[in-house]
């Protein structure tokens, strides 16, 4: 893969400015993004709502207000057509209902790409166009989903929901980023956004307090991992000082401590039929922890176990293997191989931390629209603009 020289320019994004000048170069967030911002929200513009009300599989037995969703890896049972569904690690089941996680995941996405757009050009028209959205998910009585997973990744004779379906609303994580980008537009009445805020507060308090939200928090792989950069996202989008803590102290004492091997690579995903994918996705999900949660007083960005694990040791593992995936040297991805890697957070918000020119450098290389549906759901980070302004 070829590499690029970055100009050197003053790093201005969103309303803040980080400085690289230890490394002698800088970077104009807004300046890559803009042409691609605002393409995609010109696209998203004329989309209407489409909340979970708006389809419902029979085989729910939540209401039309429940999100959804099977698991992915599930199958009919060769043997037995008519009994309990199989597990087929890696290999997704095309006929199992989707619908609710692809409306939320296109929620997110029409949530990034206006809150970006807005924050580029401060044209409120974007914002009102979002605030219409916002308020069909968590506002419209008709329309609002419930906030709750109840039925997430359920499994025909097997589970009417799972706590590993909570992995499904990691997509809400940058709708939060995409509500504090628009506070000040003043789109949203004050009586909207508290609904917004206590749609929010409900469901962390349901993620953190149900038996499947403890069971997800307990699971031991991504999905440790993906449960706690809800739990942080949200809980700084209520300015929940305390869940905060506790998140920061789960990523030293746990996430870190018992994912991450001493080389930076992550035993439990190595395990899986898509390693390669999911090492990239959950150290993605790990840096986005960090970004949201690192502040003067405690930058998990340069946290490091006693015996040296930390994110940079995780960019350092994975860092060769995008470069060059040839030489991965695991098994290979039993599907969407050929799709890996995409514009990965991780390269721009660890480039940023260790002011690591050649981290940015990998970022802008790779490809930021992606098209897979499988790639767009590991993707938590899509428009990188909102994660930065404070």
């Amino acid at each position: 893969m070829k590499k690029v020289k970055l100009k050197v320019i003053i790093l201005f994004i969103g309303f803040s400015v980080l400085s690289c000048s230890n490394i002698k170069m800088a970077f104009n967030l807004n300046e890559i993004e803009r042409s691609r911002v605002l393409k995609n929200a010109d696209a998203y513009f004329n989309e209407v709502p489409q909340t979970v009300t708006a389809s419902f599989c029979e085989r729910s037995i939540g209401t039309n207000h429940d999100f959804y969703s099977e698991g992915d890896y599930w199958w009919p049972d060769d043997k037995n057509p008519n009994g309990p569904y199989i597990r087929k690690d890696g290999l997704t089941n095309p006929a199992n209902f989707t619908t609710h996680r692809e409306a939320l995941i296109g929620f997110s996405q029409i949530s990034g790409a206006l809150a970006s757009a807005y924050v580029l050009t401060n044209d409120k028209k974007y914002a009102e166009k979002l605030a219409v959205h916002l308020k069909a998910w968590f506002v419209n009585q008709d329309t609002k989903m419930n906030p709750n997973l109840q039925y997430a990744q359920a499994v025909k004779g097997v589970a009417t929901g799972r706590g590993i379906g909570i992995i499904d609303t990691v997509h809400l994580v940058e709708v939060t980023k995409a509500i504090h980008a628009i506070e000040v537009s003043s789109v949203l009445s004050k009586s909207d956004l508290e609904a917004i805020k206590l749609w929010f507060r409900n469901y962390l308090n349901w993620i953190t307090t149900h038996e499947y939200g403890i069971s997800e928090r307990d699971n031991g792989n991504n999905h440790s991992v993906c449960w706690t950069m809800q739990v942080a996202a949200f809980a700084d989008f209520l300015h929940d000082t305390k869940t905060m803590d506790f998140c920061r102290d789960f990523y030293k004492n746990t996430l870190l401590q018992n994912q991450m091997d001493k080389d930076g690579s992550f035993p439990l995903e190595l395990k899986r039929t898509k390693p390669y994918g999911y090492s990239l996705f959950n150290l993605d999900a790990m840096t986005s922890i960090c970004q949201i949660l690192s502040n003067k007083q405690d930058n998990l960005f340069a946290y490091a176990t006693k015996d040296g694990r930390n994110l940079e040791l995780g960019l350092k593992f994975i860092i060769p293997f995008i470069e060059n995936k040839s030489l991965w040297p695991y098994q290979k991805d039993v599907m969407y191989w050929d799709e890996w890697p995409v514009r990965q957070s991780s390269l721009l918000f660890g480039g940023l931390a260790y002011k690591n020119k050649k981290y940015i450098d990998l970022w802008k290389l790779l490809k930021a629209n992606v098209k897979t549906p499988e790639i767009i759901r590991n993707m938590p980070v899509r428009y990188p603009i909102l994660w930065v302004i404070k």
